[in-house]
């Protein structure tokens, strides 16, 4: 067998005479760590079937039997996937197809996004050259925006050759993928590369870029993400700077064994920034603005530390930006970094009417599994999704967006990235989270960041947000479900949430001058609030409390349920009335009533008791919950009384709020910023300066 040639340069052209120049769009990647769990992202051993249902016209069919047929392909998906031998996956673009088998390449990483290229960018025509050695069958296949596959073209293959096919998009209007399957015959079926390209003439720019990534006290992580740009030559022929922006305690350079090789290997391509903990948008627009002000970059990626980078996903996201037809921010899926075939989201918006995150295409699910249904058979993936932002794991900005609109909003951490995408999306620079660029990233499906001391942020900043960006007088439904959400925190017993909501309400009411000032102190001033809260206190096991004791059991033992929507409104006033006015049972004090896991602990069912164990979202740790009716009394009044006030002074706030955007985002605002919140003086600092200038004393001496 032939060796396997290198393979192409992420911007390699190739044109035969008469030809225009092509230029390398998307190319077949194998994983570089060929674990089970991945393997369905990049190459499957089975043929599927379309998941779509309904007949012409929009008839449905026979549901019986498409159910049967659906857990029959289900079951076959599942098998298949789990066939491919990862002992076949040892390079990096190409693979061996064993003899009389089949492999797909209609998957996440190896699919080509049609749909997407025909309604962004100028490209209406690509070209699919696959390179092969041996005997077999080419297949190059097609999905429509209903998730109906069908076959483009085939070609039988033997020996060693290259194939060509020239593919249109002019049919991929509202969705659709390309891809290719290939099936070994008597002997095996070498791919030796696969690479779709279009005429290099229709990119709008070959731009370069620098990272933004903002780290804090996740050093192995973010070491790792270093090594992986180190290694990545194609990536780094792209890269100007990597801004790393350290804002931790346990800093990078207290791990010189592990950073200085790193450093020497990227020498002025990375560069670390200390600073204050100004959260993620301090850290984020750190980066942003050093990429813009320095000239070089055309595009800055903002990236979390605690993500594993699939290298080739950048090089996809930036080629995709070269050809947009107009400047656009170009953003990169999220995977479960432990469940590694799971996706969190295909594409988000922001629901107007709630301003609240959402799903864009309503047939759509959050954490998808490809393991279990791939995307050959799952018909809503293959529906474009429009969005209105996408997650800062890793998103690509033009610089020029940056010079044009500023920086994030001051706000720390939550809201930040999508407020900015509904800001860029005003002002004509459009976003799109690309299919085939994915990284993986710790999932918070099993945190609860809506209660402890991000609620603050939560509360502020989606505020904050329908105030700059709501179509709809007085927020829509922003002030209402506020409110509502004050109510089933206090009922729920979780009194230091609702300070850290309290405090967000006045805040806001406060208006857009403090963002700034704040920003480097709200996060210690809302945790320094936790001592006065049993709430916000917490032990390792429930055996270091009291022992549970009830004397009647809630409902007379039967289980809880959630009250039914119509009778809602009088099921919270009656428990809200309790609250406020029954006193607690004396015992309720010496010993809590229930133990409640977390994922029970719903606030119409907290609600029935005095006091009770709750348990966290990650099951380390465990609170008691102490039901207060004289703080729920003091919270109450107080969140009705901020609750009229931004009724009442929506039109005012959003007029101070929009007007005041230009200027909190802009560059002079976060200098001043960067300048108050420079990186603490940490004791072992002390002790290493005193040293050193102790050294330099006796040297001299």
């Amino acid at each position: 067998m032939n060796a396997i040639p290198a393979t192409a340069a992420p911007r390699a052209t190739t044109a035969s005479p008469a030809d225009a120049q092509q230029r390398l769009l998307q190319r077949l990647i194998m994983p570089f760590e060929a674990s089970p769990d991945i393997v369905p992202l990049y190459i499957e051993a089975a043929d599927a079937r379309s998941g779509a249902t309904g007949g012409a016209f929009g008839l449905g069919g026979n549901t019986e039997r498409d159910a049967k047929e659906e857990a029959a392909q289900s079951a076959a998906r599942s098998a298949g996937a789990s066939a491919v031998d990862i002992s076949e996956l040892s390079e990096r673009h190409s693979v061996r197809i064993p003899a009389h088998s089949m492999r797909s390449f209609g998957t996440y990483f190896n699919a080509f996004p049609a749909s997407y290229w025909r309604r962004w960018t100028p490209v209406r025509a690509i070209r699919l050259t696959i390179r092969t050695a041996g005997s077999g069958h080419l297949v190059v296949m097609r999905s429509t925006a209903r998730g109906t596959l069908q076959r483009q073209v085939s070609r039988t293959v033997s020996g060693s050759g290259e194939h060509v096919f020239e593919l249109p998009l002019t049919a991929f209007g509202d969705g659709g993928w390309y891809w290719f399957d290939a099936y070994a015959g008597t002997e095996d079926l070498a791919i030796l590369g696969a690479e779709w390209t279009a005429d290099a003439d229709l990119a709008r720019t070959e731009g370069s870029f620098s990272i933004s990534m903002t780290t804090m006290n996740k050093v192995e992580y973010c070491l790792e993400n270093i090594r992986t740009v180190a290694e990545t030559p194609e990536l780094r022929e792209l890269l100007d700077v990597m801004y790393v922006i350290d804002q931790g305690a346990d800093r990078l350079r207290d791990h010189a064994e592990q950073l200085d090789p790193l450093q020497e290997a990227l020498g002025g391509q990375l560069q670390i920034i200390e600073q204050g903990n100004i959260g993620g948008s301090g850290g984020f627009s750190r980066g942003m603005y050093e990429a813009a002000t320095a000239g070089a970059s055309t595009y800055v990626i903002n990236c979390d530390d605690d993500i594993v980078i699939e290298p080739e996903s950048l090089i996809r996201m930036i080629t995709f930006a070269d050809f947009a037809t107009r400047p656009t921010l170009v953003g990169a899926h999220m995977f479960d970094l432990n469940n590694r075939s799971v996706l969190h989201t295909f594409g988000e918006v922001v629901d107007p009417w709630r301003i609240q995150p959402a799903i864009s295409n309503p047939d759509g699910e959050m954490g998808h599994d490809f393991a279990l249904d791939p995307l050959r058979s799952t018909p809503w993936l293959h529906r474009r999704a429009d969005v209105d932002y996408n997650g800062w794991w890793s998103c690509l900005i033009p610089t020029e967006t940056v010079r044009a609109i500023g920086l994030s909003l001051p706000v720390f951490i939550k809201w930040d990235d999508a407020e900015y995408g509904l800001r860029a999306k005003k002002a004509g620079y459009p976003t799109v989270s690309l299919p085939g660029a994915g990284v993986w990233h710790m999932s918070w499906v099993d945190k609860d960041d809506l209660v402890g001391w991000q609620a603050y942020f939560h509360e502020r900043n989606r505020i904050i947000t329908a105030l700059l960006h709501s179509p709809y007088a007085r927020g829509g439904r922003v002030v209402w479900e506020s409110q509502f959400m004050d109510v089933k925190h206090l009922i729920s017993m979780q009194y230091y949430t609702e300070a850290g909501r309290l405090m967000a309400q006045r805040d806001v009411l406060d208006g857009p001058e403090a963002l700034h000032p704040s920003i480097g102190t709200k996060l210690p001033e809302i945790r320094q609030m936790a001592a006065d809260f049993a709430d916000a206190a917490a032990k390792k096991d429930q055996d270091l409390y009291p022992p549970v004791h009830v004397d009647k059991p809630p409902r007379k033992g039967r289980p809880f349920t959630q009250p039914r929507r119509l009778m809602l409104p009088v099921w919270t006033a009656k428990t809200l009335a309790k609250q406020l006015v029954k006193p607690t049972r004396a015992r309720a004090e010496e010993n809590p009533q229930a133990v409640i896991p977390h994922l029970d602990a719903k606030w119409w069912r907290l609600s029935a008791y005095d006091s009770a164990l709750v348990s966290n979202a990650e099951g380390t740790q465990v609170s008691w919950y102490k039901r207060d009716p004289k703080q729920v009394r003091t919270m109450l009044t107080e969140a009705i009384t901020a609750h009229v006030q931004l009724h009442r002074r929506w039109n005012e706030l959003r007029d101070s709020y929009r007007a005041a955007t230009e200027q909190i985002t802009s560059f002079a605002a976060w200098e001043r910023t960067f300048v108050d919140n420079p990186a603490p003086v940490r004791e072992r600092d002390r002790d290493a300066a005193a040293g050193s200038a102790i050294g330099a004393g006796g040297s001299q001496a």
